[in-house]
């Protein structure tokens, strides 16, 4: 099964840290992916960039509208994911367990649907892969 890791920021999170301390974070979780690697898990993950260089679509009333940054209810957003494969939840939450970014946020992990097809067709999304 394939499972998405959505990390959610606090706006304040990393508030204090000097470029030091945040080069540490960001080896620290760089080397927590290449161990999720090495162990046949990851399949791919990032950081987002900051959420001022987003926009939101909203389609919600059939009319497109395009909005400055997904602003949600909440004041944390999203700022980054990672895309794991595992034999189910309670392993893919086991993947987490020394996961360092996971002391600065809150992590939900949801399990993808992977065979969706069209109904009409019968044909699937299209497989992922990168360029």
């Amino acid at each position: 099964m394939k499972f998405l890791c959505l990390a959610y920021f606090g706006p304040d999170a990393f508030a204090g840290y000097t470029p030091e301390q945040m080069r540490a974070v960001d080896d620290a979780t760089i080397a927590h992916d290449h161990k999720l690697r090495q162990s046949g898990h990851l399949l791919f993950a990032s950081p987002l960039a900051d959420v001022a260089s987003g926009t939101t679509i909203d389609r919600r009333r059939l009319k497109l509208s395009l909005v400055d940054g997904p602003y949600a209810e909440t004041k944390e957003v999203v700022g980054g994911f990672i895309l794991v494969e595992a034999r189910d939840m309670a392993e893919a939450v086991s993947l987490f367990d020394d996961d360092p970014i996971a002391a600065h946020c809150r992590l939900e992990i949801r399990p993808l649907i992977e065979d969706h097809r069209h109904s009409e067709t019968g044909e699937a999304r299209p497989e992922f892969r990168l360029p």
